[in-house]
């Protein structure tokens, strides 16, 4: 195996030499016992044991021999560090992780993971810590920082033998955090690898299929779905649950056309999935599900009571039988199928709302209210302006009666506080024993007859106070002196009720059970769509998760409305899935508890429902509590102290030499990235020199339990927070106040004492004769001795609230020679700049605008491609929800495709429906000109929906110079440093085009039309002229922030590079951000400084042209640098090759300021050492590497699997070399696919002679200051 980190076996020698000198140094001391030592054997077999053989190794039956080893080791570890007070080397808590989480002891796992992490400054240097420590992670549902850690690890290592597990992993995370795209690429990344993994390939290709499903791509779900159900050997549980995804779809979908036929469809379907799991009560839910859908009432029964067999208790199964009862008009039955379901999951919107509906149709319009509010106040109701009109209503309704009809009338039903505290009944209880047996012995026990028998719940009921109970046991308590011998023996059966319900909500969280009495638990009500946005999803998405063996493997299903299913009397949707558990498993053995889908379709709280035991899978993710899966944890990591052994566990927490306080109680030292102050955009020798090496901590958490996780979401009260990370002590003495001065040194990519960036060509490839194993894996501008980029703090200090706004940089032209001026490019080009508005530059340089104008565009090219965003009308400075209820970030818009000359139908009837509203308004005004205050009120409440849906037409490419001639010469009239095209332009050195970066695009808007918040690709400058006739409106935040505004997407489930977002900028002016904000008018040119965040709205009908420029500075090209690493950790494409722009740069480019020439340098040495050293590997392996050279105007080349730039050495598959298209793979990517490259052919572009001769002609010019 491929050593991935720290040598086990030089550690473990060490630690023989330890145990020997500390044996011999206390010899002489009487009564000393010997310590614990291992073996030369021992050691051997330890030394290749880390964190990547989680998983692969059986710790049971043929393995007990390694779990006594393993024991004896962690043994023989601590021993060696509670003697050595901690003063031991930071390799062994390392190895001491490794040990413990190959024993799945997580929490002594994490805590001396924190402890090398605390003691080793190049941490992230070793691959295997950084893997060990995100699976602990994972176990403890912080996927936050599950994933940082992870893709840590594939940054500094792509070829890391664990890849695939990694990219499985991540693609669960993001599939639970709802980045589908992520997601997709990830599973993608897994799917194509040969190493091995903790599921199969079939099972992989299911979580694609349902990654469609859950974004609501039905038929390319159905097909993946339909392909997999082709694959030879597909294990009975994969096909079965793909069965039943088919199955349901068809029920909900409008696939296949009217009721009777979807079900036609979908009844079969779970009928062969129930072939092929019989114990599956998932399947048996849905199946009652369809026969309800077309009135086969008695099958829908049978099915929902086998469905309770197969299972554990469901808040959605017991809805949905009461649904069947209230059909039947069995309103007593019904009742209590709907008290099972809420008291099963007390936030059941749906159940709430039908069981209000039953008390309407009672006539008890009281108890009707209170279910109505309960459903209103569940997170996962969608139709709370319904329901409160409704609740309105019957308030009213209830105003107008009198007090005398309301307390003689007689109650067809028991209240609502009478349901929930009736004992259940005999009949229903007796079969609690019967239910167990079965459940054991498989048997089917129903009695038969009409009346469905209730799932025991009696447990649950005992163990539940209501709120009049609890307020009634506070009443008691305050007055407990008070109280007479019947009162005082209510209050003991109260109290030792609420520590008994107490104890079994602890229980219930520490096993991980999703079925707690709380509130806060989710499932999805039934009119949830899909994932819907904002932090509501996680309440929907049960956790994804890998167990460990002879645990569960879950995964967050679907949920997708379901047209009239059931026929539910309030009119709400069913929903499938619930973003449940999705099962699976490697063995074909049905399971009871077993099944891809859970067992549930509308509640997510139980873990169990479709449990799969997965064969050796070794890690799990489990739901703690649903707001600890609810948003990704920004604050603190997990930490665990070690109930067995206190000394031990400070010494790990680094308390140790009169560092503890008395106990093991006190506050835990928080291990923090390091936070740096950053420079007022300085520019240092190298492009990663700004970077922030602030990392993921292990940090460590107050502790409120031993050896379990009170939250994984709670910050420290009293604690300073940067960036959502909560910041403590450092894990020296020393309390230091913010800023924080980082313990570590600043990684840069040329250390001025150790490393020279002007050696020869000769003495480049001298230092590359010893190829490492593989050769060098990825190609890393930055230094390999630097640690992965991180985004930067927020500036300190914080600026004051009234500099918040600031005003906007602005030029104002009165003529072509202010345009053509010196100082505007330098002050466009200024770092303390981050957007400079050019007011009056077309009109300064006589520019046609109108070339540009739609009626222009129609003329010249009516049938030209443009992309439509539909989008919603809202405030430039708010962003809602669909519904109007809250303010969010999450900016949607559908994408679709038209021609100019439909959109420019669009834009003119737009523009005349406006008017005619217009007028419309006027005239409403004058009749209603002395009622202000309505006025506003109605304008307040318009703001907040319901919204106009409107059509933006973007990225219309204008880079075609036959087509666009006369519109692309007018822009010529520009001074060079903003045109399209120049020599100090670096996007005009690429050599190729990138389509609107270094080509025009065309944006065609109407009011409220949106670009959401970004950086501009690889952080380049950008260029953007409105045309006309209509004003937009700029947000603007400098470079600095960005990292700011990067936790503000990852706390709202967002991707800061993928997704659409809008701030909130009540959130931003909270953290301290500063917003530039103004009106762009016709003729203004807007200057967006490198690395410049912006957001922006159209304020009337427009068009806009924009492009990108990359001034030659050092600080361009460091942003665009550091982009591009960014890119890489994050797995998303740079749409500018850096190294291949770096060796254009080289070759063109006279360089004369010393910085920008030193990172220009530098990139070339560290390329072409890696040109030459995995060239020399791939020969001395016997690989041959043919020549292919490269054609004019040849774009850069990208791995087709991980969209990673590949320079020179292209790893091309045979079939393509053969059939001459040149499908391009990086070598780890290559590997991944034919570990020895059998299959591929190696094409060299560049003759490593004509690199050497580049890379000695690139020298420092002279400037023309220096030189006169």
């Amino acid at each position: 195996m491929k050593s991935c980190g720290v040598s086990l076996t030089t550690a473990a020698v060490a630690f023989g030499d330890e145990a020997k000198k500390m044996a011999a140094g206390k010899a002489s001391r009487e009564g000393e016992e010997e310590p614990l030592s291992l073996t030369v054997e021992e050691r051997e077999a330890l030394g290749d044991m880390d964190s990547r053989l989680f998983g692969f190794v059986r710790l049971h039956e043929d393995g007990a021999r390694t779990k006594t080893l393993l024991g004896k080791a962690v043994r023989c570890y601590e021993s060696l560090i509670l003697k050595a007070e901690g003063k031991v080397e930071s390799d062994f808590f390392c190895q001491l992780g490794h040990f413990n989480l190959l024993l799945e002891d997580y929490s002594k796992a994490l805590s001396a993971y924190q402890r090398y992490y605390s003691l080793q400054a190049d941490y992230w240097k070793n691959a295997a810590f950084l893997y060990g420590l995100g699976l602990v992670y994972f176990y403890y549902n912080a996927f936050h920082w599950a994933i940082k850690a992870f893709q840590d690890v594939l940054y500094v290592d792509p070829s890391f033998c664990r890849a695939k597990e990694i990219h499985l992993r991540l693609g669960l995370m993001f599939k639970v955090n709802t980045d589908y795209k992520s997601s997709l690429k990830h599973f993608q990344l897994a799917l194509i690898d040969c190493n091995p993994c903790t599921l199969s390939s079939a099972e992989i290709q299911f979580h694609i299929a349902h990654l469609y499903e859950t974004q609501r791509k039905y038929h390319s779900a159905k097909e993946a779905y339909e392909q997999l159900l082709q694959t030879e050997n597909l294990p009975a549980q994969v096909k079965a649950t793909v069965l039943q995804q088919l199955g349901w779809m068809h029920h909900n979908m409008d696939l296949v056309g009217d009721k009777a036929t979807k079900e036609s469809y979908a009844i079969p379907y779970l009928q062969k999935s129930l072939e092929a799991d019989p114990n599956s009560g998932q399947s048996w839910y849905f199946l009652g599900r369809c026969y309800s859908s077309i009135g086969k009432v008695q099958d829908a029964f049978v099915s929902y009571r086998q469905s309770i067999d197969k299972s554990e208790a469901s808040a959605d199964t017991w809805c949905s039988i009461g649904v069947l009862y209230q059909q039947q008009n069995q309103p007593m039955d019904a009742l209590q199928a709907y008290i099972c379901a809420v008291q099963l999951d007390h936030g059941h919107a749906a159940a709430w709302m039908d069981l209000g509906t039953l008390y309407e149709s009672c006539n008890q319009p009281q108890d009707a209210i209170k279910c109505y509010l309960n459903a209103a106040r569940s997170k996962r109701c969608s139709n709370t302006s319904t329901l409160a009109a409704r609740i309105k209503f019957l308030q009213a309704q209830l105003c107008n009666l009198p007090q005398s009809s309301l307390q003689n009338k007689t109650k067809l039903l028991p209240s609502i506080e009478e349901a929930w505290s009736l004992p259940i009944p005999a009949e229903l209880t007796s079969r609690q024993g019967a239910m167990n047996t079965a459940q054991q012995n498989g048997s089917d026990n129903w009695n038969g007859g009409q009346s469905l028998s209730h799932h025991p719940v009696q447990q649950v009921y005992s163990l539940c106070l209501t709120p009049q109970k609890l307020q009634h046991l506070e009443q008691l308590r305050a007055n407990r002196d008070n109280l007479n011998p019947a009162q005082k023996h209510q209050l003991e059966q109260l109290e030792s009720q609420f520590v008994l319900m107490q104890q079994m909500r602890h229980k219930e969280v520490a096993q991980g059970l999703h079925k707690s009495q709380s509130s806060c638990l989710s499932g999805p009500n039934e009119e949830q769509p899909l994932f819907s946005t904002g932090s509501a999803q996680y309440h929907q998405a049960t956790s994804t998760g890998i167990k460990k063996s002879n645990e569960h493997l879950t995964l967050p299903s679907n949920s997708v409305p379901q047209g009239d299913a059931d026929s539910h009397l309030s009119s709400h949707t069913a929903t499938s899935g619930g973003q449940q558990g999705i099962m699976f498993t490697k063995e074909s053995k049905p399971s009871k508890n077993r099944s891809l889908v859970p067992e549930t379709s509308r509640h997510t709280g139980d873990p169990s429902n479709g449990c799969a035991d997965v064969k050796g899978l070794s890690n799990h993710v489990h739901q703690l509590i649903a707001d600890a899966v609810s948003s990704p944890n920004h604050g603190d990591s997990p930490n665990l102290l070690i109930a067995d052994n206190p000394q031990l566990s400070a010494l790990l927490i680094g308390k140790a030499n009169g560092n503890v306080g008395t106990g093991t109680c006190d506050k835990v030292n928080n291990i923090h990235p390091a936070v740096h102050t950053k420079t007022d955009h300085s520019v240092a020798s190298s492009p990663s020199s700004a970077i922030s090496t602030a990392t993921p901590s292990p940090k460590s958490t107050e502790q409120r339990s031993i050896n379990s996780v009170t939250s994984l979401n709670s910050p420290h009260s009293g604690l300073h927070t940067v960036n959502g990370e909560g910041l403590g002590n450092s894990q020296s003495s020393t309390k230091v106040d913010l800023p924080l001065v980082s313990h570590r040194s600043t990684s840069q990519i040329i250390p001025s004492m150790s490393v020279s960036i002007c050696p020869s060509s000769t003495e480049v490839l001298k230092a590359c004769r010893n190829p490492g194993k593989n050769g060098l894996s990825n190609s890393c501008i930055l230094l390999d001795k630097c640690p992965p980029p991180r985004p930067p703090t927020s500036p300190y200090p914080p600026l004051p609230k009234d500099k918040l706004n600031p005003p906007t940089p602005s030029i104002y032209l009165e003529n072509k020679r202010d345009a053509f001026f010196p100082p505007l490019h330098q002050f466009c080009t200024n770092p303390k700049n981050p957007v400079t508005v050019i007011r009056g530059l077309a009109g300064a340089l006589k520019l046609d605008l109108g070339l540009f104008s739609t009626k222009t565009l129609v003329e010249a090219n009516n049938e030209h491609i443009v992309e439509v965003r539909t989008q919603l009308l809202q405030p430039a400075d708010e962003n809602w929800d669909p519904t109007g209820t809250k303010k969010i970030w999450r900016c949607e818009s559908n994408r679709s495709h038209t021609t100019i000359a439909k959109y420019a139908q669009y834009q003119a009837s737009s523009f005349q429906e406006s008017l005619r509203e217009e007028n419309e308004k006027r005239t409403q005004h004058k009749d209603h000109s002395d009622n202000e205050s309505t006025s506003s009120e109605n304008s307040g409440r318009r703001r907040k929906g319901p919204f106009k849906t409107i059509k933006f037409g973007t990225n219309i490419d204008l880079s075609d110079n036959k087509k666009w001639k006369l519109q692309l010469h007018e822009l010529t009239k520009l001074p060079a440093f903003a045109r399209v095209v120049s020599a100090g332009n670096l996007l005009s050195h690429v050599g190729h085009t990138i389509l609107g970066m270094n080509t025009v695009q065309l944006y065609m808007k109407v009011p409220g039309s949106r670009t959401p918040g970004h950086q501009e690709n690889n952080n380049f400058c950008s260029v953007n002229i409105n045309i006309g006739p209509g004003d937009c409106e700029w947000f603007v935040v400098p470079e600095d922030y960005w990292g700011v505004l990067n936790d503000f997407c990852e706390k709202n489930n967002l991707n800061f590079l993928m997704s659409s977002w809008w701030p909130n900028l009540e959130d931003l002016y909270e953290a301290n951000v500063p917003v530039y904000r103004f009106i762009q008018r016709p003729g203004d040119l807007v200057w967006i400084n490198a690395g410049t965040v912006h957001w922006v709205q159209a304020v009337g009908w427009c068009n806009n042209i924009a492009w990108n420029v990359g001034p030659l500075t050092a600080c361009q090209y460091k942003l665009a640098v550091e982009r591009y690493e960014w890119n890489k950790l994050k797995s998303v494409k740079s749409p500018v090759p850096m190294v291949h722009l770096s060796w254009n740069m080289a070759r063109n480019i006279k360089v004369s300021d010393p910085k920008l020439f030193e990172m220009i340098k530098y990139c070339l040495l560290k390329i072409l050492k890696q040109c030459q050293t995995l060239r020399e590997a791939l020969v001395a392996a016997g690989k041959e590497v043919i020549w292919h050279g490269r054609t004019n105007d040849e774009p850069a080349h990208y791995c087709s699997i991980c969209e990673v730039e590949v320079f020179n050495l292209l790893f091309v598959t045979n079939e393509s070399n053969t059939q001459k298209t040149y499908i391009v793979h990086c070598q780890d990517c290559a590997r991944k696919t034919s570990r020895s490259l059998e299959n591929f052919v190696v094409l060299e572009q560049y003759k490593i002679e004509d690199l050497i001769q580049v890379y000695d002609q690139f020298t420092l010019a002279l400037s023309l200051s220096s030189s006169s």
